[in-house]
This record gives structure tokens, C-alpha cells and sequence, in this order.
């Protein structure tokens, strides 16, 4: 059961954070393009869209990444142990992340470009930094999952 578990929580965290963290990245400069007038403008408009729905959509699914890796850790034994629970924490403060800043900040960026309003180039910074900084917790939590201090694995 903890290899199919095991198995489940990974491709989870594959298919639902990956979509995430590659859409919000992308999404910034979207937003650039489409308020500079970088192709058509409906095209513009609909791609900063789509990247936001893949954000919102994925993030939805994404829930079943900590469950998932709960029922493993529980299943394993491990969960009292130091680099899962900074592993637990780090993935909240992402969730945190992605919920307080990176996806409020794309719906005003799609409801500006939807109304061709001007997009200040700063708050575009400010949303990549957001994005930047959701997907160094992801990575780093990766990392732990990986590397898992005091793993009998051999790694």
C-alpha cells in the first residue's frame, strides 16, 4: 500500500503542481505582452486568461498532493520526522503564497488587460517575485521528498 500510495502522491504532485508552477511563471509576461500590445489583442487577452483558469483549475487539484503525502508518511511511519514537517510547512507557506498573492494578483492582471487598462510594469515584478518565491518552496520541498534527511533509501 505505502509504494502505491507512494506512486499516486508523486504523480499528483506532478500533474497538478507542475501545471501550476509552469502557467504562473509564464504568466507575468503574458500580462507584459498583452498590455504592450505584443500581438493581437484578443489573442493577448485570452492567454493571460487561460494561464490564469490553469492556475485556479490545478491549484483545485493540487489539494490532493498534501493528502495524498500524508496518507504515505502516515502509512510509512515518517511522520513525526523533521524533514517531513519542514516539508509540511514549507508546502503551506506555498499554498499560502499562491493563494494570498500569486492568484489574486492574475485575476486584477486578467480583469486590467480584459478592459484594456494599462498594467504597471512593477506589480507585474512584484507578481513574478510572488511566483518566483511559490516555486522555490515547491522545488525545496521536492527536494526533501527527494533527499529525505536520515532516509534508509541509500540517498
Amino acid at each position: 500500500m505505502t509504494k502505491f500510495l507512494l506512486s499516486v502522491h508523486v504523480l499528483a504532485a506532478i500533474i497538478a503542481v507542475g501545471p501550476v508552477t509552469v502557467a504562473a511563471s509564464m504568466f507575468p509576461p503574458a500580462v507584459r505582452r498583452a498590455a504592450g500590445g505584443g500581438g493581437p489583442a484578443a489573442t493577448a487577452v485570452t492567454t493571460v486568461g487561460v494561464l490564469h483558469r490553469i492556475c485556479g483549475v490545478y491549484a483545485r487539484i493540487g489539494i490532493a498532493v498534501p493528502v495524498l503525502g500524508l496518507a504515505t508518511a502516515l502509512a510509512m511511519g515518517v511522520l513525526g520526522d523533521g524533514w517531513l514537517i519542514t516539508s509540511i510547512v514549507l508546502t503551506a507557506a506555498a499554498a499560502g503564497v499562491l493563494i494570498a498573492f500569486v492568484l489574486p494578483g492574475q485575476e486584477e492582471f486578467v480583469e486590467q488587460v480584459a478592459e484594456g487598462r494599462s498594467v504597471d510594469r512593477q506589480a507585474t515584478v512584484r507578481l513574478a517575485t510572488s511566483t518566483g518565491v511559490f516555486n522555490l518552496l515547491w522545488a525545496t520541498v521536492t527536494i526533501l521528498m527527494i533527499v529525505r534527511p536520515g532516509s534508509t533509501t541509500g540517498a
